[in-house]
């Protein structure tokens, strides 16, 4: 059995389909070098049967985590075991993605329903590897929100050795909603993880769900473990640069956006030459300057020329000089 490693879990940023690619993690990494990162969701029939490396990950990402979709207790061992052998700090199983695509392939929101299965792959899991296991979930799903369906889960689970759990306080609506509406419709009820972590204090337990600020995370680690931020992370990437400070107490110069620019230009150029797209990193750079004078601008000329094919690391130059003159990036 697998125990918690050394991984401080206070703050982490939230997995994201099509989003929290590589690019995304590293540009996130130069501005926390403290908060836990999350891959966007990978399935196990990706890994084991895709043509492509879905395990890729830059060195520089450390803390990061595979988020793992899949049921089969055998292939998740299998994936699991890969996931360490390239280097990841965890895995995490995925029980609160609500999409139908999602819930076709047996995954997601909807093994919550099958707490048992969930169990038999956390132990198939840690069976094959030192790293943690752990679960990301909701509240509760369709009908079955109540506090009791949520807590059989969790024991469930926890019996099989799982120690880290990350809950999005708000149930899913397997029918009836979009994935974007299982983000916001839903109440949130932050006060049945509270309970949660009462109940189970001996478990690691993360909460997710409509934070923005520094100052709400702070409050939330009155109650419990950890806290994961997500849709804030990716509109308002400024937010990261003061976490290492505030959440981890950690000393060190706090990157200005217009820094942060400047030392993704090597990265760039790098990935431009191994066959990168520049509108494939460059488009999660697009909330750096949020509510600053001239975001409105950068965000223009990046959205509007950035997707092209002829785009180059020069378009991020001329976009942070609707921001800031070119006399001050050279001094």
């Amino acid at each position: 059995m697998t125990s918690l490693v050394q991984t401080d879990h206070k703050f982490s940023i939230a997995p994201m389909l099509d989003w929290t690619d590589r690019h995304c993690r590293y540009f996130h990494r130069l501005l926390t070098q403290h908060a836990v990162l999350y891959t966007e969701m990978v399935t196990t029939g990706a890994i084991i049967h895709g043509s492509g490396d879905y395990l890729a990950f830059n060195t520089q990402e450390h803390p990061v985590v595979l988020q793992l979709g899949g049921s089969n207790p055998a292939d998740m061992a299998h994936c699991a075991k890969l996931a360490e052998q390239r280097g990841y700090d965890a895995v995490n199983i995925n029980v609160g993605c609500p999409s139908d695509r999602v819930q076709n392939g047996m995954f997601g929101a909807c093994l919550m329903a099958q707490p048992q299965l969930v169990a038999d792959c956390v132990k198939a899991m840690q069976d094959v590897v030192s790293i943690p296991i752990t679960v990301k979930t909701r509240i509760g799903i369709d009908d079955s929100d109540d506090y009791q369906f949520l807590q059989d889960f969790v024991a469930t689970t926890a019996a099989a050795g799982c120690q880290q759990f990350i809950v999005h306080a708000r149930k899913a609506w397997l029918k009836g909603l979009s994935p974007k509406e299982n983000r916001e419709v839903p109440p949130l009820n932050y006060a049945r993880v509270y309970q949660l972590k009462r109940e189970f204090p001996q478990l690691n337990i993360s909460i997710n769900g409509g934070i923005k600020t520094l100052e709400q995370v702070q409050q939330q680690l009155l109650h419990l473990d950890g806290v994961m931020v997500g849709r804030e992370a990716y509109t308002n990437p400024m937010l990261l640069s003061a976490v290492d400070e505030l959440i981890y107490g950690a000393t060190g110069t706090v990157r200005t956006p217009q820094q942060v620019v400047l030392e993704m230009l090597p990265y760039i150029e790098q990935q431009m030459c191994e066959g990168a797209r520049f509108w494939h990193i460059a488009r999660h750079m697009l909330g750096l300057f949020q509510g600053l004078p001239g975001a409105r601008q950068w965000r223009r000329l990046l959205s509007e020329q950035g997707h092209l094919s002829t785009a180059t690391p020069e378009l991020l130059l001329q976009a942070l000089a609707k921001i800031t003159p070119v006399a001050e990036l050279t001094t």
